[in-house]
């Protein structure tokens, strides 16, 4: 007969084991991999509630990040203290201002993948203002409110609440973009016209979702920024407008674990 001693490490060895394969099969599926979502100007990390669940029932970690929105290399530096802090891979997703943002993080082993979910994914010295009139399209301009200065000189930009609708959130009920006006966060308008630092899409994989009515970025910019990152897989929703994430959350969550899965160890 076995003794007591025996049984007992013979359990703990096979549970060591079995805990072993599902840590490799995890780190096989990129169920380890910790997804970070970084919102766009004029919106805010409720913005991704219809992603979250998608992805965490999937089994991935998910952080919505609260996105400054003061200035693309500070809000990349608030990216960059996120990617430390995950204990293993990352995907970064960015929405709109957010894809600038995660185009200027610091380079780190850790990061396995970009998404661009409607989102700029500017060059080397280009900025955020100039990608959005390079191509005719964008309506944005005409749809913003008074700017909102501050003491130091310096100016907030929202969309007026009567143009939210139409302009940023047209496949989305009324009721629904109007809360997403009341709460929307504003942009500082310095951000608009940083350059960009060397993109990280240039030694990233890159993922590309958009709708083809968007009224912000026009679907021809997006569609030139998503070539000349080489991207990956590029889906184009007929008659989203620029929260796809929003109106979209399962096309768009589908994007992330495809490209979860792509660069998983």
């Amino acid at each position: 007969m076995k003794s007591f001693k025996s049984i007992a490490l013979a359990t703990a060895i096979a549970a060591t084991t079995a805990f072993a394969a599902d840590a490799s099969a995890a780190e096989a599926d990129g169920r380890n991999t910790t997804v970070i979502l970084v919102h766009g100007a004029f919106a805010e990390s409720a913005s991704w509630n219809g992603v979250v669940p998608r992805l965490t029932a999937r089994g991935y970690t998910v952080v919505a990040a609260g996105n400054p929105l003061r200035s693309v290399a500070g809000d990349a530096e608030v990216v960059d203290g996120l990617v430390e802090r995950a204990p293993g891979p990352v995907v970064l997703v960015g929405h709109s201002y957010g894809g600038a943002v995660i185009s200027n993080v610091h380079a780190n082993p850790k990061i396995k993948a970009l998404v661009y979910v409607a989102a700029f994914a500017p060059e080397q010295g280009e900025t955020v203002l100039e990608l959005t009139g390079r191509f005719p399209g964008s309506t944005l301009p005409a749809a913003l409110a008074e700017p909102v200065r501050h003491a130091d000189g310096g100016e907030d930009l929202y969309i007026r609440q009567d143009a939210f609708w139409q302009q940023f959130a047209s496949d989305v009920p009324e009721a629904e973009a109007a809360v997403m006006a009341a709460t929307q966060r504003p942009l500082s308008q310095a951000a608009l016209t940083e350059a960009s630092r060397q993109p990280r899409w240039k030694d990233t994989p890159a993922w590309f979702i958009y709708g083809d009515a968007d009224r912000n970025i026009p679907a021809r910019a997006l569609q030139y920024m998503a070539d000349r990152a080489g991207s990956r897989g590029t889906v184009v929703i007929p008659g989203a407008s620029h929260v796809v994430m929003t109106s979209q959350p399962q096309a768009v969550a589908a994007v992330i674990e495809q490209a979860v899965q792509a660069t998983a160890r």
